[in-house]
Protein backbone atom coordinates (compact mmCIF):
# COMPACT_ATOMS: atom_id res chain seq x y z
CA UNK A 1 0.00 0.00 0.00
CA UNK A 2 1.17 3.38 -1.06
CA UNK A 3 -0.36 6.67 -0.06
CA UNK A 4 -0.86 9.48 -2.42
CA UNK A 5 -0.92 13.20 -1.58
CA UNK A 6 -3.89 14.83 -2.17
CA UNK A 7 -3.89 17.43 -5.22
CA UNK A 8 -4.66 20.73 -3.49
CA UNK A 9 -1.57 19.96 -0.79
CA UNK A 10 1.00 18.49 -3.15
CA UNK A 11 4.40 19.69 -2.98
CA UNK A 12 8.38 18.55 -2.83
CA UNK A 13 10.98 18.66 -0.23
CA UNK A 14 12.53 21.24 -2.19
CA UNK A 15 10.15 23.82 -2.31
CA UNK A 16 8.84 25.51 1.24
CA UNK A 17 9.02 22.39 3.21
CA UNK A 18 13.17 23.59 3.53
CA UNK A 19 11.99 24.58 7.29
CA UNK A 20 10.27 21.33 8.48
CA UNK A 21 11.79 17.99 8.40
CA UNK A 22 10.03 14.65 9.50
CA UNK A 23 11.12 11.42 11.64
CA UNK A 24 9.93 8.66 12.52
CA UNK A 25 10.10 7.07 15.66
CA UNK A 26 11.18 3.43 15.67
CA UNK A 27 11.65 3.11 18.92
CA UNK A 28 10.02 0.99 22.00
CA UNK A 29 9.87 -2.61 23.28
CA UNK A 30 7.35 -4.12 21.33
CA UNK A 31 6.54 -6.37 24.44
CA UNK A 32 3.24 -7.08 22.95
CA UNK A 33 3.86 -7.36 19.33
CA UNK A 34 7.02 -9.99 20.36
CA UNK A 35 9.09 -8.32 18.05
CA UNK A 36 11.04 -5.56 16.88
CA UNK A 37 7.30 -3.68 15.07
CA UNK A 38 9.54 -1.54 12.71
CA UNK A 39 11.14 -4.45 10.42
CA UNK A 40 7.39 -6.32 10.44
CA UNK A 41 5.93 -6.87 7.83
CA UNK A 42 2.70 -4.72 6.91
CA UNK A 43 0.53 -6.24 3.32
CA UNK A 44 4.19 -6.13 2.29
CA UNK A 45 6.78 -3.99 2.97
CA UNK A 46 7.89 -3.57 6.76
CA UNK A 47 6.17 -1.02 8.65
CA UNK A 48 9.21 1.50 8.54
CA UNK A 49 9.07 1.85 4.98
CA UNK A 50 5.09 2.54 5.35
CA UNK A 51 5.87 5.20 8.09
CA UNK A 52 8.82 7.04 6.04
CA UNK A 53 6.66 7.09 2.77
CA UNK A 54 3.53 8.61 5.02
CA UNK A 55 6.29 11.18 5.44
CA UNK A 56 8.08 11.48 2.07
CA UNK A 57 4.58 12.24 0.38
CA UNK A 58 3.50 15.09 2.95
CA UNK A 59 6.38 16.54 1.66
CA UNK A 60 9.06 15.75 3.90
CA UNK A 61 12.73 14.70 4.38
CA UNK A 62 12.85 11.97 6.28
CA UNK A 63 14.96 10.06 9.29
CA UNK A 64 14.74 7.69 11.91
CA UNK A 65 14.94 8.65 15.46
CA UNK A 66 14.67 6.38 18.84
CA UNK A 67 15.77 3.31 17.19
CA UNK A 68 16.99 0.08 19.34
CA UNK A 69 20.79 0.15 19.10
CA UNK A 70 20.18 -3.56 18.26
CA UNK A 71 18.21 -2.59 15.46
CA UNK A 72 20.39 0.50 13.97
CA UNK A 73 21.99 -1.49 11.28
CA UNK A 74 18.67 -2.64 9.80
CA UNK A 75 16.94 0.44 9.86
CA UNK A 76 19.57 2.59 8.74
CA UNK A 77 18.86 1.09 5.22
CA UNK A 78 15.45 2.43 4.87
CA UNK A 79 16.82 6.29 6.01
CA UNK A 80 19.54 8.07 7.67
CA UNK A 81 19.21 6.98 11.33
CA UNK A 82 19.58 9.67 14.47
CA UNK A 83 21.35 8.13 16.94
CA UNK A 84 20.25 8.95 20.44
CA UNK A 85 22.89 9.83 23.02
CA UNK A 86 20.68 8.45 25.81
CA UNK A 87 19.28 5.40 24.48
CA UNK A 88 16.64 3.31 27.31
CA UNK A 89 14.89 6.81 28.11
CA UNK A 90 12.01 6.12 25.86
CA UNK A 91 10.59 7.89 22.58
CA UNK A 92 11.33 11.34 24.99
CA UNK A 93 14.91 10.89 24.21
CA UNK A 94 14.39 10.52 20.47
CA UNK A 95 12.86 13.33 20.55
CA UNK A 96 14.94 15.85 21.73
CA UNK A 97 18.13 13.50 19.74
CA UNK A 98 16.42 14.67 16.48
CA UNK A 99 15.22 18.47 17.33
CA UNK A 100 18.99 18.89 18.59
CA UNK A 101 20.52 16.76 15.36
CA UNK A 102 18.52 19.18 13.07
CA UNK A 103 18.49 23.23 12.00
CA UNK A 104 14.46 23.17 10.33
CA UNK A 105 12.51 25.06 12.18
CA UNK A 106 9.57 22.30 12.55
CA UNK A 107 9.68 18.60 13.22
CA UNK A 108 7.00 15.97 12.74
CA UNK A 109 7.31 13.02 14.67
CA UNK A 110 5.53 9.81 13.46
CA UNK A 111 5.21 6.63 15.55
CA UNK A 112 6.48 3.95 13.07
CA UNK A 113 3.18 2.11 14.43
CA UNK A 114 0.76 3.73 12.73
CA UNK A 115 0.15 2.59 9.24
CA UNK A 116 -3.21 4.06 8.30
CA UNK A 117 -2.68 7.56 9.03
CA UNK A 118 -2.64 9.78 5.65
CA UNK A 119 -0.11 11.94 4.31
CA UNK A 120 -2.82 15.09 4.22
CA UNK A 121 -3.58 14.99 7.91
CA UNK A 122 0.66 15.15 8.22
CA UNK A 123 0.35 18.14 5.42
CA UNK A 124 -2.67 20.23 7.58
CA UNK A 125 -0.99 19.62 11.09
CA UNK A 126 2.09 21.15 9.17
CA UNK A 127 0.63 23.89 7.81
CA UNK A 128 -1.58 25.25 11.04
CA UNK A 129 1.56 25.19 12.90
CA UNK A 130 3.20 27.60 10.27
CA UNK A 131 0.37 29.87 10.06
CA UNK A 132 0.08 29.91 13.98
CA UNK A 133 3.37 29.45 15.14
CA UNK A 134 2.22 26.94 17.29
CA UNK A 135 5.16 25.00 19.63
CA UNK A 136 3.15 22.21 19.77
CA UNK A 137 0.37 21.03 17.16
CA UNK A 138 -1.32 17.76 17.56
CA UNK A 139 -4.58 16.20 15.83
CA UNK A 140 -7.80 15.38 18.00
CA UNK A 141 -10.52 12.74 17.61
CA UNK A 142 -13.60 12.66 19.16
CA UNK A 143 -12.25 16.01 21.40
CA UNK A 144 -9.33 13.88 22.92
CA UNK A 145 -6.03 15.43 21.80
CA UNK A 146 -3.51 12.54 20.08
CA UNK A 147 0.55 12.17 21.58
CA UNK A 148 1.41 11.60 17.64
CA UNK A 149 1.78 12.67 14.83
CA UNK A 150 2.92 15.82 16.65
CA UNK A 151 4.57 19.06 14.97
CA UNK A 152 7.27 20.30 17.37
CA UNK A 153 9.13 24.15 17.08
CA UNK A 154 12.45 23.26 17.72
CA UNK A 155 12.23 25.94 20.33
CA UNK A 156 10.79 23.63 22.41
CA UNK A 157 13.73 21.73 22.76
CA UNK A 158 14.91 23.39 26.34
CA UNK A 159 12.07 22.65 27.66
CA UNK A 160 11.38 18.95 26.33
CA UNK A 161 15.03 18.35 27.23
CA UNK A 162 14.19 19.60 31.07
CA UNK A 163 11.43 17.32 31.19
CA UNK A 164 13.66 14.19 30.23
CA UNK A 165 16.24 14.70 32.50
CA UNK A 166 13.93 15.53 35.35
CA UNK A 167 12.50 11.92 34.51
CA UNK A 168 9.13 12.94 33.31
CA UNK A 169 9.55 11.05 30.25
CA UNK A 170 5.73 11.06 29.26
CA UNK A 171 5.37 12.42 25.80
CA UNK A 172 1.97 14.36 25.69
CA UNK A 173 3.09 15.45 29.01
CA UNK A 174 5.87 16.81 27.90
CA UNK A 175 4.70 18.51 25.38
CA UNK A 176 2.40 20.32 27.67
CA UNK A 177 5.19 21.65 29.75
CA UNK A 178 7.27 22.70 26.86
CA UNK A 179 4.23 24.79 24.84
CA UNK A 180 3.37 26.50 28.24
CA UNK A 181 6.75 27.25 29.14
CA UNK A 182 6.56 29.26 25.48
CA UNK A 183 3.06 30.72 27.11
CA UNK A 184 1.16 28.46 24.39
CA UNK A 185 -1.73 26.00 24.67
CA UNK A 186 -1.28 22.92 22.71
CA UNK A 187 -2.90 23.49 19.77
CA UNK A 188 -5.35 20.83 18.72
CA UNK A 189 -6.57 20.17 15.06
CA UNK A 190 -10.23 18.32 15.30
CA UNK A 191 -9.83 15.62 12.18
CA UNK A 192 -13.66 15.39 12.18
CA UNK A 193 -14.16 19.22 10.98
CA UNK A 194 -11.04 18.63 8.13
CA UNK A 195 -12.05 15.48 6.56
CA UNK A 196 -15.70 16.50 6.49
CA UNK A 197 -14.87 19.54 5.15
CA UNK A 198 -12.41 17.87 2.33
CA UNK A 199 -9.04 19.33 3.86
CA UNK A 200 -7.97 15.52 4.90
CA UNK A 201 -8.66 12.14 3.48
CA UNK A 202 -7.45 9.14 3.47
CA UNK A 203 -6.56 7.65 0.33
CA UNK A 204 -8.54 4.34 0.62
CA UNK A 205 -11.86 6.09 2.14
CA UNK A 206 -11.00 4.93 5.65
CA UNK A 207 -13.19 7.50 8.38
CA UNK A 208 -10.61 9.40 10.77
CA UNK A 209 -11.75 6.53 13.52
CA UNK A 210 -9.26 3.82 12.23
CA UNK A 211 -6.43 6.72 10.88
CA UNK A 212 -4.74 6.20 14.47
CA UNK A 213 -5.03 2.59 14.77
CA UNK A 214 -1.82 1.40 16.86
CA UNK A 215 -0.34 -1.81 15.64
CA UNK A 216 0.82 -2.84 19.19
CA UNK A 217 -0.13 -6.76 19.01
CA UNK A 218 -0.83 -9.16 15.79
CA UNK A 219 -4.21 -8.67 15.88
CA UNK A 220 -3.84 -5.00 16.04
CA UNK A 221 -1.68 -5.98 12.59
CA UNK A 222 -4.36 -8.18 11.64
CA UNK A 223 -6.98 -5.32 11.51
CA UNK A 224 -4.78 -2.75 9.99
CA UNK A 225 -4.13 -4.92 7.29
CA UNK A 226 -7.67 -5.62 6.57
CA UNK A 227 -8.84 -2.01 6.62
CA UNK A 228 -6.29 -1.12 4.75
CA UNK A 229 -7.06 -4.53 2.15
CA UNK A 230 -10.26 -3.14 0.79
CA UNK A 231 -11.32 0.44 -0.26
CA UNK A 232 -13.66 1.78 1.81
CA UNK A 233 -17.37 3.27 0.22
CA UNK A 234 -17.95 6.74 0.05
Amino acid sequence: MRYATPKMTERTASTDDCDAAGFVLAGGQSSRMGRDKALLPFAGPPLIAHALSTLFEAGLSTAIAGADPSARAALSAYAPVVDDPEPGLGPLAGICAALAANSARFAVFLPVDLPLLPPSLIVYLLYHARITGSAVTVASVNGFAQTFPVVLDRFTLPALQDELHSGRRGCFSAFRGAASRLDQPIAGVAVELLAQSGQVSHPLGLPPIHWFLNVNSPQDLRRAEALGAVPQLQ
